[in-house]
């Protein structure tokens, strides 16, 4: 079962990580998992810049490592970047030092103090390594899942996902990947138009 709208038991579990943010101004948190890649994170930042909306993306680093053109329209465009491990490994079936050298290899192509595990999975003592070797860094979940992701979910049901769930602070995810592209593009611009038109703004997540 889904869980879209992140549970506060499970946030108490975790109360380090961070998954809500500032709900001033009515702003929502626009996160874009698993990218950059061609047509798809363009995809994203046509319809961002069509909204004057801002975000974060939690970037592959071997993705970014094949497409740094995209990688580098990313950061020109004003948007936050995160690390999302080089290799988007499953930190519940990954020995702790391998993960810790996995984040460290995209670490050298994003230098950036924001990370979400992939998944969202990850290992208190792994939680640990990464705070011992990223000074200052913020470890980014989620309070609202688009389950863009799961081809099982239709694109209008992953709009209605992000409609019914989210208020000012949430932090959305979405994914600017192959396997979601169809259910995303559905959905994100409907989303962002739907929150325009009830006033909301959209801002990067800063560490």
């Amino acid at each position: 079962m889904l869980l879209i709208k992140t549970p506060k038991w499970l946030k108490l579990l975790y109360p380090k990580l961070l998954w809500e943010a500032n709900a001033a101004n009515r702003c929502i948190y626009l996160t874009f998992d698993d990218g950059p890649i061609p047509i798809v994170t363009p995809f994203v930042l046509n319809i961002l810049k069509q909204y004057n909306a801002k975000a974060t993306f939690f970037c592959i680093g071997d993705n970014v490592r094949k497409h740094p053109e995209v990688f580098e329209q990313l950061k020109n465009e004003g948007h936050a970047i995160g690390n999302h491990t080089f290799n988007h490994l499953k930190g519940w079936k990954t020995e702790d030092n391998i993960y810790l050298d996995n984040f460290l290899q995209a670490d050298k192509l994003l230098d950036t103090k924001l990370f979400r595990p992939p998944y969202g999975r990850i290992k208190r003592s792994q939680v640990k390594l990464l705070q011992n070797a990223k000074q200052g860094i913020q470890i980014v979940m989620w309070s609202v899942l688009s389950a863009d992701y799961d081809v099982a979910v239709s694109p209008e049901q992953c709009l209605d996902n992000v409609i019914k769930n989210t208020k000012p602070g949430d932090i959305v995810l979405f994914h600017d990947s192959l396997k979601a592209q169809e259910r995303m593009e559905y959905a994100l611009p409907r989303a962002l138009e739907y929150w325009s038109k009830e006033g909301y703004n959209f801002g990067p997540l800063a560490p």
